[in-house]
């Protein structure tokens, strides 16, 4: 599932990613990635607690949005990242640079 940015200008942009939205293709995350910053957004909330597998080229589509995402003084939040892909940051280094957040609990 995935949600699209609202046409106006929107500071904050959540984009929630699924293994469907995943197993598509990268092409899909990065048209929404780039949709949500040509609306002007400042910081994208990426809500991960659909995905079961990040590839390293998914993480390389949200550091790019993330240089943009702070050159507007934002960044990018991973939420609701499992413990691969934690590990996958961490080894990385990157978990220093984009914002990781636990799942929000549903009410």
């Amino acid at each position: 599932m995935t949600s699209a940015p609202a046409p106006s200008r929107t500071d904050v942009v959540t984009i929630h990613l699924d293994d469907a939205v995943l197993a598509d293709g990268l092409a899909d995350v990065r048209w929404l990635l780039h949709d949500a910053l040509l609306a002007g957004a400042r910081q994208l909330v990426v809500d991960l607690s659909g995905v079961q597998h990040l590839s390293s080229s998914a993480v390389a589509s949200f550091l790019s949005a993330h240089r943009t995402c702070r050159a507007r003084g934002g960044a990018v939040v991973l939420r609701g990242a499992n413990r691969r892909t934690e590990d996958l940051l961490h080894r990385t280094g990157l978990w220093r640079v984009m914002v990781l957040e636990p799942a929000r609990a549903v009410a």
